[in-house]
């Protein structure tokens, strides 16, 4: 670490957001490959919390891509360092206060540790959406999965890329559960969490 920097405490923290917000603050972060509806149950979840005035924040694996990750690729190491990344975003808003959904790939398990790690545990609830891969090349919504097939897609996550699925998520839902009910199953695992604790 830069030995000219020092880290400065403030004398507003997050208990005092939280406060302020009337409620607690950790990350929901959701796993599964690509297509697996992730992003689709994260933004159910949120309009849930919404209508419940819980202060949220969606972090998605494509919109960040078009901004502070643009400049990474989908090779092992960048996948690792996107991953980063977003631990790092996600642990200032956990921060801040705001309960904060992430919908990632995510395929390593070391990766998803280590967001764990930079949010810390209490803080981290893993969704792992397990839709079967054959289900998610029958929807194949972006036409990812054609394209890996046809080989013009390299490291495509289930096809030429490994995907290393969650070996004890908080919570789990798949393409049996419908959208209404993998909200449901969530919101009742979570509901605890959003009451502040001193």
């Amino acid at each position: 670490m830069e030995k000219n920097i020092k880290k400065h405490e403030y004398r507003v923290g997050k208990l005092d957001r939280q406060k302020l917000k009337g409620h607690n603050s950790f990350l929901i972060f959701f796993t599964g490959l690509s297509g697996s509806g992730k992003s689709t149950i994260a933004n159910a979840l949120e309009e849930k919390l919404n209508k419940l005035s819980v202060h949220t924040y969606t972090l998605d694996g494509d919109n960040m891509r078009f901004g502070l990750n643009k400049d990474l690729s989908f090779t092992p190491e960048d996948r690792t360092e996107n991953i980063r990344r977003i631990g790092e975003t996600a642990k200032l808003f956990v921060d801040a206060g705001v309960v904060t959904l992430a919908a990632f790939v995510a395929p390593y398990e070391k990766d998803r540790k280590n967001i764990e790690d930079t949010v810390k545990t209490d803080n981290f609830v893993e969704v792992f959406v397990n839709t079967s891969l054959e289900e998610c090349e029958r929807r194949d919504v972006k036409g990812l999965y054609k394209k890996a097939r046809a080989g013009e897609i390299k490291n495509m996550t289930g096809i030429s890329a490994p995907y290393e699925a969650p070996q004890n998520p908080t919570v789990e839902v798949s393409h049996l559960n419908s959208v209404e009910e993998s909200v449901e199953i969530i919101f009742q695992a979570i509901k605890n969490k959003l009451e502040i604790k001193e």
